[in-house]
């Protein structure tokens, strides 16, 4: 059966010894000292996890590139099984990592981080590393890789060792201890569950009945399948994976407490001219959202009987940088329409304007294809060519926050759980 290890990348120590506590509990065997965790903390943050689990591997995720004496002595001494190099460090310091694990009792794992092609792995073979680690970083997850042919390939070439992390879950962690991996790493599906120690416990069990429970969250996604997703987080999700991406501004919902997503239909119309933006709903796809710009002004473009023909059509939303009217009538009907303006003025239809142009709402750039998300907070855009990449991140911001919210339940606070005095910047 394959090993659990699981990686502690956290920037404070606290938070990491809690999550350690648990995944223990729950039956890990491998814990981790993740990168982030040593950049914050040092290699106290080895010293503390060996000081309480002293029968457990302890990793230091060094990533080491340079200096690999140096790096393995200090790991080592501060009690670290095993340490990682980078496969791009090279020979001379990979070499140098060997010798000094000898020394000093620590394993080397060696770290093929940002590696998408093996062909030359023959050169690695006879240095005496103890594992071989295929790592998809985070940043490639967010893009929905997951490492499955390296893993393959190297399984097929090598005796040593294969240790495979990036995105793993209950669902998938069982399929690479099928396919070779002697050690699986989780992360984030155990470090940011509500309940760690159960989620260990589950993964475990996958491992063990080589079987794939299914899991809410830490589900990593391709243009495929985005959809899943987009319905999972908020608009407040997007904003903060878009680096704190600006909504549509002074565009808010008509009808409340509604979850809108889907793929934009773009539509450039005249202040009250409401011919184009009705002959959308007709070359719209169901789940479309229309976005409609009136120039953000009055007379309004849309009303009840456009609603209804929407309905019909199904759509999944209306967006409308000018003005609506009836809008009792579309809060009951439930359809999400976000506005900028709302009016009883009716425009007239004159068949001005475009369908399927880009256009520009409050400086940002809206294509036919880019994906919508709105929600009572606002209506965010994700540009259709990085999607994938976005709607991950914003599950990875939802992940993170279910976890915080969880540690205050049990008494923590927001302040002490973000760290704020010791995150916030120097003067």
């Amino acid at each position: 059966m394959a090993k659990l290890q699981i990686a502690l990348d956290f920037v404070d120590l606290p938070r990491a010894l809690k999550a350690a506590r648990a995944a223990v509990e729950g039956g890990a065997d491998i814990l981790e000292a993740g990168t982030p965790l040593i950049k914050s903390c040092g290699l106290e943050a080895v010293r503390a996890l060996r000081a309480e689990f002293k029968d457990i591997p302890i990793v230091a995720d060094m990533k080491i590139m340079d200096t690999g004496r140096a790096e393995v002595e200090i790991a080592a001494k501060a009690g670290a099984s095993i340490v990682t190099v980078c496969s791009s460090a090279g020979i001379a310091t990979i070499k140098e990592c060997v010798e000094a694990g000898l020394n000093y009792g620590s394993e080397i794992l060696l770290d093929f981080i940002g590696v998408d092609d093996i062909s030359g792995i023959e050169k690695f073979l006879d240095l005496s590393v103890n594992y071989l680690g295929i790592h998809i970083s985070i940043d490639e997850q967010m893009r929905g890789e997951m490492g499955s042919s390296l893993l393959d390939e190297l399984v097929s070439r090598t005796n040593i060792p294969v240790v495979i992390a990036g995105g793993i879950n209950s669902e998938t962690a069982a399929s690479f201890a099928l396919r070779g991996a002697g050690t699986v790493i989780v992360g984030g599906a155990i470090t940011k569950a509500k309940d760690p120690e159960e989620e260990t416990r589950k993964i475990k069990k996958a491992l063990k009945d080589n079987i794939a429970i299914p899991s809410e969250y830490f589900v990593r996604v391709d243009e495929k399948n985005i959809i899943s997703v987009l319905k999972k987080v908020s608009a407040a999700n997007m904003s903060d994976a878009l680096h704190r991406g600006q909504p549509l501004k002074g565009i808010m919902p008509i009808t409340e407490g509604k979850h809108m997503t889907g793929r934009a239909l773009t539509v450039r119309t005249y202040p009250g001219d409401w011919a184009k933006p009705v002959e959308a709903i007709d070359m719209a796809s169901a789940g479309d959202i229309l976005v409609i710009d009136a120039g953000g002004c009055a007379p309004a473009v849309w009303g009840e009987l456009a609603t209804h023909s929407a309905l019909q059509k199904g759509l999944g939303g209306i967006v409308i940088h000018g003005a609506v009217r009836d809008t009792a009538d579309i809060k009951k009907m439930k359809l999400p329409v976000f506005a900028s303006l709302v009016t009883p003025q009716a425009g007239e239809p004159k068949g001005f304007g475009e369908i399927g142009v880009p256009v520009v709402i409050s400086g940002v750039r809206i294509k036919t294809g880019d994906w919508i998300i709105g929600d009572d907070d606002g209506v965010v855009v994700i540009p259709k060519e990085k999607a994938a990449e976005f709607t991950n991140r914003a599950m990875d911001v939802l992940e993170r926050e279910n976890r915080i919210r969880e540690e205050i339940k049990e008494g923590s606070t927001l302040a002490s759980v973000a760290q704020l005095l010791m995150w916030e910047k120097q003067k």
